[in-house]
């Protein structure tokens, strides 16, 4: 009969060895999957910070181009207004030509 108490209890420190090593396995498992979430969140964290930075540039660039923009805008206003001016001078200086000479061919009888 003491032997099969002795084996009683081996089995009693098998049963409780086993139970302590599912605990360390839960408990490693637990700390994992903390570490996992820890890791996506900083993770994340990262991501909307370049995102909003990316953001944050393209906008500033989007400013400086509208800013060229309107500058090119004025640039080509001024230069269109010098070319008009400039064909109103020389229709100016050439309109009383054309008018004698359409003048003169309306007015010149042909036989």
């Amino acid at each position: 009969m003491d032997g099969g108490s002795r084996g009683q209890s081996g089995i009693q420190s098998l049963l409780a060895a086993e139970q302590e090593a599912q605990q360390i396995v839960n408990a490693a498992r637990n700390a994992k999957l903390a570490r996992l979430k820890q890791a996506k969140d900083e993770a994340e964290r990262e991501v909307a910070e370049f995102r909003a930075q990316m953001e944050a540039d393209y906008q500033r660039k989007l400013t400086e181009s509208s800013g060229d923009s309107g500058a090119n805008v004025k640039r080509l206003e001024k230069e269109t207004d010098g070319k008009i001016q400039h064909l109103k001078t020389e229709s100016d200086r050439i309109s009383h030509d054309v008018v004698e000479m359409l003048l003169k061919h309306v007015t010149s009888v042909r036989c």
